[in-house]
């Protein structure tokens, strides 16, 4: 696991805290890491889960499907992000989505209870982890109040430019990667994809963007 320290140490978890304390800290959080091979499901709809993930290599979504098999992709998780931290409360209800891996995948899990209770030495850095979960948390309703804003636009047209737009200046250039193909960005922004992409070659054709599979500039 010691092979993942430099990938912790940018996560906003462990945000400030140098390699020898996240090392020292692996056993005390009861680290485990589990590989996942590309379609497979690291956490199901349904499940009680207990542990706050970090995902150290590959790509996972958060996917939300119906009785008849329909997807709508809800968020992306890339390497260094984490995840399930919302359903960690003592009476917090089961997973409302599937977590699949969209890559070949590995996943990093910590002990919840040993996350959010100090050790009894009340060590500065498991404080600063406790302090880091917080504002993980706050930043994920942030991204959660974006994406509702991409929602609300009307036509596919709006969410396809809110989404594009806010993408734009995320990566504070007019040529950005997304990290969705053309069914997952449709699924995303809960669209037909037979629209968006007559959409998007119609705001190519009126010189709005260009675009070549997932990488996109604005003009």
């Amino acid at each position: 696991m010691k092979k993942y320290i430099p990938i912790l140490k940018k996560t906003q978890l462990f945000r400030g805290i140098g390699d020898d304390e996240i090392c020292s800290m692996l056993d005390c959080l009861s680290a485990e890491v589990k590989s996942y091979k590309k379609g497979e499901y690291v956490l199901r709809q349904g499940e009680h889960i207990s542990a706050v993930s970090v995902l150290v290599e590959g790509q996972l979504h958060i996917q939300q499907d119906d009785y008849w098999g329909n997807s709508n992709i809800i968020n992306n998780i890339d390497t260094g992000e984490m995840f399930g931290e919302s359903y960690i409360t003592p009476k917090s209800e089961a997973m409302l989505n599937n977590v699949i891996a969209a890559k070949d995948s590995a996943v990093m899990f910590f002990d919840a209870k040993k996350i959010i209770t100090a050790c009894p030495s009340a060590c500065r850095f498991h404080s600063a982890v406790i302090q880091n979960l917080f504002f993980s948390i706050s930043d994920k309703n942030r991204k959660l109040v974006q994406k509702l804003r991409h929602m609300s636009k009307r036509t596919t047209r709006g969410k396809l430019l809110s989404y594009l737009s806010e993408e734009s200046s995320r990566q504070n250039s007019s040529a950005f990667t997304i990290p969705f193909n053309r069914q997952q960005l449709a699924d995303f922004l809960s669209v037909d994809r037979s629209a968006m992409s007559n959409e998007l070659c119609k705001m190519r054709d009126e010189g709005l963007i260009e675009f070549s599979k997932n990488r996109f500039r604005l003009i």
